[in-house]
């Protein structure tokens, strides 16, 4: 305690001082203080090396509350702080994001939806309130469409189809994926924007024959339909960014193993207190 107290306040009075008031030595304090030291460093050099290997891992997807979530469940004792020092000295950063490019075209005379779903982004179980939105991936071939399905509960993407081309096949191939994979009740909410794929007669009529209830963002407000622009911004940032896809197909395989071997099983969700969709699903009461 007395070496501790003499380290905590050697910026405001003299070491010597200190160690006579206190009766230790002051080689026995310089000793203490360099095998601290010393441990200090071995400890970081430690995560350090865990850091790294995450970070390849994940492929470069992960800052620092990530990261420290992920060390922690492995079993690493560290703060947050820390985590992010070791981080920035190591010169390891999450992949950065771009600017948001909408898709959206709501100026037709199709009939809208009430904003049934009004923000409420935290459903109490699955299959309550699903989220959905198109997106685009650049390829030397041409445009490559994203339309995608997400269950707010666990932020998991339940549906998703791609395509050439944007149109009302495209969403409700996404819808048909998630209805057969999560066979959802008459009372789950299906969100979107007021684009004309889902303002269409093709994909009002699948909601309708489910039971579902449809719901639409208030025109030109995409924070309406936030969880959505918030996947598709991780799926620019940690993906597609940072590739260059030759063809369309090539593109498909990324986004497949993206969203069904990393973001639905791995990736740790800050909305889910930093745990994957599965692990969040299996922590929650039936």
């Amino acid at each position: 305690m007395s070496y501790a107290f003499i380290e905590q306040h050697r910026g405001a009075w003299p070491v010597l001082p200190m160690c006579d008031a206190l009766g230790v030595s002051p080689a026995g304090y310089y000793a203490w203080r360099d095998r601290d030291t010393s441990q200090r460093d071995q400890r970081r050099e430690k995560l350090a090396v865990e850091i790294r290997a995450i970070h390849a891992d994940v492929r470069a997807r992960y800052g620092s509350p990530r990261m420290h979530a992920e060390l922690v469940d492995r079993g690493h004792d560290c703060c947050l702080n820390m985590v992010a020092r070791v981080m920035r000295e190591a010169g390891i950063a999450a992949k950065t994001a771009r600017k948001f490019r909408p898709t959206t075209n709501s100026n037709h005379a199709l009939p809208v939806a009430e904003n049934v779903l009004d923000r409420q982004f935290d459903p109490p179980a699955r299959n309550e309130a699903w989220v959905a939105d198109i997106t685009f991936i650049p390829t030397r071939e041409g445009w490559l469409y994203l339309a995608a399905v997400e269950d707010l509960f666990s932020r998991m993407v339940v549906g998703w189809s791609m395509d050439a081309t944007m149109t009302s096949r495209l969403v409700v191939d996404a819808l048909e994926m998630a209805v057969l994979r999560r066979l959802p009740g008459s009372d789950l909410v299906a969100h979107s924007d007021r684009g004309t794929q889902y303002a269409s007669d093709h994909y009002q009529r699948l909601l309708g024959s489910k039971g579902i209830t449809c719901s639409m963002s208030r025109r030109g407000n995409c924070w309406d339909n936030a969880p959505m622009e918030s996947f598709f911004a991780s799926l620019k940032k940690e993906l597609v960014h940072g590739a260059d896809y030759a063809t369309r197909e090539q593109a498909r395989a990324s986004i497949f193993e993206y969203i069904e071997t990393f973001y639905n099983r791995v990736r740790r969700h800050s909305a889910l207190d930093y745990q994957s969709p599965p692990g969040y699903e299996a922590s929650q009461p039936a």
